[in-house]
């Protein structure tokens, strides 16, 4: 297949326009703050990308804290590799999946154990970045109260950033947030093929 033909000229002046705009976006981008973001959606990769921006925080040196709402039935690589690293606080606070734990009461017990301790987080000054995996998991199903959450969110030091994941934000949630993904399933191994989760992929 033959590559189409590029006219240099007009990708120049093209990419030349392009570099003007995004030179003005970004002198125009000049607040310091901590940001909320929200991961949701259907799709995979939520945990994935929020774990991506956690090595990230940790290459420049910042001190992460980490609770994990919902997981917790079994061992997983981002627990073992985040409990190696200096500056993380790892805390895996769920008892597995509802249809395995088959008991509310326990699981909301584990949800409210789980936000005292992401609370501890978001109010320590000293914690650069918090990661709340499976959050919305958790607000979805009524473990804990929506506003109490919202007000502990918004009342984290200025430069704090905070990742939720989790599939269905709630609506007020995503109105708090400065940026928002929504992850869509084209293609999944286990549901078109019936592949089986796999270690360093799934877990």
């Amino acid at each position: 297949m033959s590559r189409p033909q590029v006219n240099s000229e007009r990708h120049a002046q093209r990419m030349a326009n392009k570099q003007r705009i995004m030179r003005e976006r970004i002198a125009n981008a000049d607040k310091e703050q901590g940001v909320l973001l929200v991961l949701t959606g259907p799709g995979k990769g939520k945990s994935s990308s929020a774990f991506g921006m956690l090595a990230r925080a940790l290459g420049h040196g910042m001190n992460v804290g980490v609770v994990q709402f919902i997981k917790g039935a079994f061992a997983t690589g981002e627990a073992a590799f985040c409990r190696a690293q200096p500056g993380v606080s790892f805390h895996v606070m769920g008892e597995g999946y509802s249809w395995d734990t088959q008991d509310i009461q326990r699981d909301m017990a584990a949800a409210e154990a789980a936000w005292d301790k992401a609370r501890e987080l978001l109010r320590d000054p000293d914690v650069d970045m918090v990661l709340l995996d499976e959050l919305n998991i958790a607000l979805r199903r009524g473990y804990l109260e929506l506003d109490r959450v919202l007000d502990d969110l918004q009342a984290r030091p200025e430069m704090q950033h905070v990742v939720v994941t989790g599939r269905h934000a709630p609506d007020a949630l995503i109105e708090l947030a400065d940026t928002v993904t929504e992850m869509r399933v084209v293609k999944h191994a286990f549901k078109e093929q019936g592949i089986k989760a796999q270690k360093g992929v799934e877990w």
